[in-house]
C-alpha cells in the first residue's frame, strides 16, 4: 500500500478510514492546519481531502506494478462552513475506465451537514519501463 507519511495528507491530519475499490472514507480535523484566517474550514483543505480520497480510491483499482494514477481535474462546491471538530469525506466512483476514473466526493461535518461536494477526474497512466 501507499506510504502516506510525510505527505500533504499527514500535514493536514487526513486519516484514511476505509479504502475499497468502490468506496473510500477519510476524516480531516478542522483545526489550525485546515482553517482560513476567519476560522472556518479552508476550501483548499476540502479540495485536498476530496482529491486525496479520489486518488487513493483510484489507486485501489489499478495494478501499481504497471500503473500510476494522478489527478486530472477537480471541482468543488462549498455548501456550508465548518469551524471545529472533524469532517468526513466519502468518495464513490461514477466512472471507471481504462485511462480515467471519475469520483464523486461528499464531505460532511459531525452533524451530517453537507459541507462540500466535489467531482474529481483521475488519469491512469502506464509506468514507463
Amino acid at each position: 500500500m501507499l506510504d502516506l507519511n510525510n505527505t500533504l495528507l499527514s500535514a493536514l491530519g487526513i486519516e484514511m478510514i476505509t479504502i475499497e475499490k468502490d468506496y473510500v472514507k477519510a476524516t480531516m480535523p478542522v483545526d489550525e492546519r485546515t482553517v482560513q484566517p476567519f476560522g472556518i474550514l479552508h476550501g483548499g483543505a476540502s479540495v485536498a481531502l476530496a482529491e486525496s480520497v479520489a486518488s487513493i480510491g483510484a489507486f485501489a483499482n489499478i495494478d501499481p506494478e504497471k500503473q500510476i494514477c494522478v489527478g486530472l481535474e477537480i471541482n468543488a462546491n462549498h455548501i456550508k462552513s465548518a469551524r471545529e471538530g472533524f469532517v468526513t469525506a466519502i468518495g464513490k466512483p461514477i466512472h471507471s475506465g481504462k485511462t480515467t476514473m471519475v469520483w464523486e466526493i461528499k464531505i460532511h461535518d459531525e452533524k451530517e451537514n453537507l459541507i462540500c461536494i466535489s467531482r474529481c477526474t483521475i488519469a491512469i497512466v502506464d509506468k514507463k519501463g
